[in-house]
């Protein structure tokens, strides 16, 4: 492997620290416009159902197409980072989403949308490429608390896309303005960008592998195809089990496929190697808990009581407005959970996180009646993927060399974004299967259990982060 161009490693001596504080800034807005654009859709699904003519397994798809393609994304585009540097890989990001965000602002069909929010979901790259960037740019004492911030710009921003959708639906049913306002934001992002952000860093030869990126598209097509229809093809049909099969293969494939090239999509031992599978196992059970339970609630506030004995007979305002104590709480948390991690480590502070957001979906599952509930469960919420995904930053790249960095980050951002698109399956099949007779609303029991299987899910990510703090105490 050749290396060439810039200088390795943080080159911040004497670089103002006003000028340390505007790339932050930069890189933080970035990231709220990529996760914004990943939940403003989520208000909207309800309603777009009758819009687009389809089913909630048909728009949940709309969730899902931006989730899976950032999946694959972000280890292709974490390795252009490498190659060509990070800053040009950032504004590519913002690029692909305001394309993206332009034709779902012109979009008609169900079919055209999931292309333009397939686009958007590209830009899921942009933090693993944020993070390279401040360990190429940072000071090491400020490594920890700036990757925390950018990292929970991740939970931040997809709040604050609930409320943006609901101020923006209060006044309009068409859903075309919100895809405008990502546009107009992505450009301003990437302009912060192009104007703070330094180029630094060690630049790697080679040639990506498109294979490999080819492969794990299809198998992740495949896996969340198969959960999706399962309820309406029938879980054992041949076409869902033939589905399964086929990722199950293409799974075998891709792994041969990255053992044998040289310059892989996914370093597999930065996925299952000795500190990096606890790490990523946690990354995707967290986003497997935090991007199913936005679309759960949104849909459970918008479910109409009088009609159908549950729900909070909410608007698409209301949801929003049900976010703001999550909002508020994850923005105060994403700026002091550096602080914690540097004292207690960013495994056992995750382990924190992650036990907070498990309650938050289990008070959910126990008490669902009234608005109280949905507040409590907010707070609980932003407290837990406030710290969480803060400390999930940290704890991805702290065992890896500087020069791995931006790759490992990737790597925690695949897995994550891969948990999410499984949620939005997994729950749009059990909201799916058991609707109320002679209507296609589902029953409070599937939203009981789905808000149980999220709380599992962040449950388990706090026992696996309490693992890996344990088993790795010290380093």
């Amino acid at each position: 492997m050749t290396t060439t161009a810039a200088a390795a490693g943080p080159t911040t001596g004497d670089r103002p620290q006003a000028h340390l504080g505007l790339t932050l800034l930069a890189l933080c807005a970035a990231g709220l416009v990529v996760s914004l654009q990943q939940t403003v859709v989520i208000p909207l699904l309800p309603r777009m159902i009758t819009q687009l003519d389809t089913d909630v397994s048909g728009v949940t798809w709309l969730f899902t197409a931006s989730l899976l393609t950032g999946a694959v994304s972000t280890p292709l585009l974490s390795r252009f980072g490498d190659m060509y540097g990070k800053k040009p890989m950032v504004l590519t990001t913002m690029g692909l989403l305001v394309v993206g965000s332009i034709i779902c602002a012109f979009a008609d069909s169900l079919g055209v949308y999931i292309i333009g929010r397939a686009l958007q979901g590209t830009s899921a790259a942009m933090i693993p490429l944020a993070i390279g960037i401040i360990r190429d740019t940072f000071p090491r004492e400020r490594l920890v608390g700036a990757i925390g911030v950018v990292s929970g710009t991740m939970g931040v921003g997809g709040t604050v896309g609930l409320l943006v959708t609901g101020l923006i639906a209060d006044h309009t049913q068409d859903p075309h303005p919100v895809f405008w306002l990502t546009a107009a934001l992505g450009v301003v992002a990437a302009v912060l960008i192009q104007v703070s952000a330094k180029n630094n860093g060690v630049r790697h030869g080679g040639k990506p592998d498109y294979l490999g990126a080819v492969l794990l598209a299809g198998l992740l097509i495949c896996l969340l195809l198969g959960i999706s229809q399962g309820p309406r093809w029938g879980w054992a049909s041949g076409s869902v089990l033939g589905l399964f099969a086929a990722a199950v293969v293409l799974t075998a494939v891709w792994i041969f496929v990255e053992l044998k090239v040289a310059q892989p999509l996914v370093r597999l031992p930065l996925l299952v190697g000795p500190q990096s599978l606890s790490a990523n196992v946690a990354s995707a059970l967290l986003g497997f808990a935090m991007f199913g339970s936005f679309t759960l609630i949104s849909n459970f506030i918008q479910t109409p009581a009088d009609k159908v004995g549950y729900g909070l007979s909410g608007s698409v305002l209301a949801v929003g407005l049900y976010g703001i104590p999550s909002a508020a709480l994850m923005t105060f948390f994403s700026f002091r959970t550096g602080r914690i991690a540097a004292k207690i480590g960013p495994a056992y502070t995750l382990a924190i996180g992650a036990a907070f957001a498990g309650a938050s979906m289990a008070w959910l599952a126990i008490s669902h009646d009234h608005g109280y509930d949905m507040v409590i469960s907010q707070i609980l919420q932003g407290t837990g993927f406030g710290i969480g995904y803060a400390a999930l930053g940290t704890l991805a790249v702290r065992h890896v060399p500087m020069s791995e960095s931006g790759i490992a980050s990737g790597i925690n951002s695949l897995v994550r974004t891969a948990g999410g698109s499984i949620a939005g399956a997994v729950t749009a099949s059990i909201l799916s299967a058991h609707v109320i007779a002679g209507t296609q609303v589902p029953t409070l029991n599937a939203y009981v259990a789905s808000f149980a299987i999220l709380s599992i899910g962040a449950f388990l990510t706090a026992a696996v982060a309490l693992g890996h703090g344990l088993r790795h105490k010290g380093e």
